[in-house]
């Protein structure tokens, strides 16, 4: 009985960090559903017709859903570019390697503003294309596009070069503040343009949104199933010493 009642703590403890470990699995394998379920949401609002973009009532409601939504919205370019650094390793145009999205203000008909990414240009690109490319359309226009939600930086993000006007991240409530557009009116999302957006110079070359969502919830799950499964296995193991002690772990 001496063996089992030393047991008891140890019984006590196993069990609850095993309740915990296991609940953490399964809250990993509804994340996984739910996720799933959302890409599959994504994919579908793709290829459907654009819907209006959303304006400042729904701006607070807006959320993980929505990212990727495709939409439409009328009015005029704003002066001045801001860029964000990317790499295209496998561009839907012709053109990819390290290079920058243009992100350029939208005022829309309805009076709000928003950041319209007009599409990718190469970082080696000689400087009169350049220019030319970072003219923006003049002329009230119709746009349509895939609403990317804002994103902040974290902490393994560079810093961005304000006197450039150079990103990492999609931080369009910093992009507008450098370039004079106030924070009040200005969407927490900007719009990637489809590609048939891409002018006939070829630049900015659109519609190079790349899709992904980040789903590592059963990598998770399976790291909380076998941290559960390394308890139970180190308990029994403890449980075996305590009730069948070796011959010598008697005479001691």
């Amino acid at each position: 009985m001496g063996g089992f009642k030393k047991l008891v703590i140890p019984v006590i403890a196993a069990a609850i960090g095993l309740t915990i470990l296991l609940n953490l699995g399964f809250w990993q394998l509804n994340r996984l559903e739910w996720k799933s379920g959302l890409i599959a949401q994504v994919e579908e609002g793709i290829s459907k017709p654009p819907v209006t973009a959303p304006g400042p009532d729904a701006w607070q409601a807006l959320g993980e859903g929505d990212d990727y939504l495709h939409v439409v919205l009328e009015g005029a370019f704003l002066d001045g570019n801001t860029f964000y650094y990317t790499a295209l390793s496998d561009p839907t145009g012709p053109l990819g390697g390290p290079g920058v999205m243009v992100y350029t203000p939208f005022r829309t008909t309805a009076g709000w503003t928003v950041f319209v990414n007009r599409g990718f240009l190469p970082q080696d690109l000689a400087n009169e294309p350049k220019r030319n490319a970072l003219l923006a359309p003049k002329d009230n226009v119709q746009v349509t596009g895939l609403l990317r939600l804002s994103e902040k930086p974290n902490w393994t993000t560079p810093e961005p070069n304000a006197e450039d006007k150079l990103w990492f991240a999609r931080d369009t409530g910093a992009m507008g503040s450098v370039l004079g557009v106030g924070a009040e009116g200005l969407a927490p999302y900007s719009i990637d343009l489809d590609a048939k957006a891409t002018p006939a110079s070829g630049l900015p070359q659109a519609g190079e949104t790349l899709v992904r969502f980040k789903n590592d919830h059963l990598g998770y799950a399976l790291t909380w199933f076998g941290l559960a499964a390394t308890l139970v296995g180190v308990f029994l193991a403890y449980a075996a010493s305590v009730l069948w002690p070796r011959k010598q772990d008697k005479e001691a």
